[in-house]
C-alpha cells in the first residue's frame, strides 16, 4: 500500500510570504497544494497592508508584505448575489456576508494585518481567499509571527 504523505489540510499552516515559493498544487485537487510533500490548503499570514482594491458588493483584493515577500489575499463580498454560495442557508450567508463588509473596513493601508485562508490560484499566481482578519494592534505581532513560522517550519513543515 502507498504510504500518504502527511496532511495538514486542516489546519492553518503559519507561513512568511518567501514560503509561497514551495508550494506546489496537487495535481487531482485544484484546491489542494503541497508544502514539502505535505498537503495543505488552509494558510496564516501577517504583514502590512500595502495596497487595496476595492470593488463595492465584489471583492476586495489587498496585498500584505511581511518583509520577505508580497502576497496577494481575495476577500469576497458577494455572498449575497453569487450563486456560488446559493445551497447556504439565508439566515448563515448574512452573518458571513456582514463579516465579510467589516473586515474589508478593517483593512486599510499600513496597517498589519494577520489573514486566515485558503490558498488559491488566480492565472497562474498563489493568492489567499480570506477567510478572517486580525488587524493587530501589539508591536511585537510581525515578530513573534516569524519567530512561529521559523519554529513550525523546523519542526512541522520542512524539518
Amino acid at each position: 500500500m502507498d504510504q500518504q504523505p502527511p496532511s495538514l489540510l486542516h489546519i492553518h499552516v503559519k507561513l512568511l510570504g518567501f514560503s509561497l515559493h514551495s508550494i506546489t498544487p496537487w495535481p487531482n485537487n485544484p484546491s489542494i497544494f503541497y508544502l514539502n510533500g505535505k498537503r495543505i490548503s488552509r494558510i496564516e499570514i501577517l504583514g502590512v497592508v500595502t495596497s487595496r482594491d476595492y470593488r463595492p458588493n465584489k471583492f476586495l483584493r489587498f496585498t500584505l508584505d511581511d518583509g520577505t515577500h508580497s502576497i496577494t489575499c481575495i476577500l469576497w463580498l458577494n455572498h449575497l448575489t453569487s450563486p456560488f454560495f446559493a445551497s447556504r442557508q439565508p439566515a448563515t450567508l448574512r452573518v458571513i456576508s456582514d463579516l465579510a463588509k467589516c473586515f474589508a473596513d478593517d483593512i486599510q493601508f499600513g496597517k498589519v494585518a494577520r489573514v486566515r485562508g485558503r490558498v488559491s490560484s488566480y492565472r497562474g499566481d498563489l493568492q489567499v481567499t480570506v477567510s478572517d482578519v486580525v488587524i493587530e494592534r501589539d508591536p511585537d505581532a510581525e515578530t513573534l509571527h516569524r519567530l512561529d513560522c521559523i519554529s513550525l517550519g523546523r519542526r512541522c513543515y520542512f524539518g
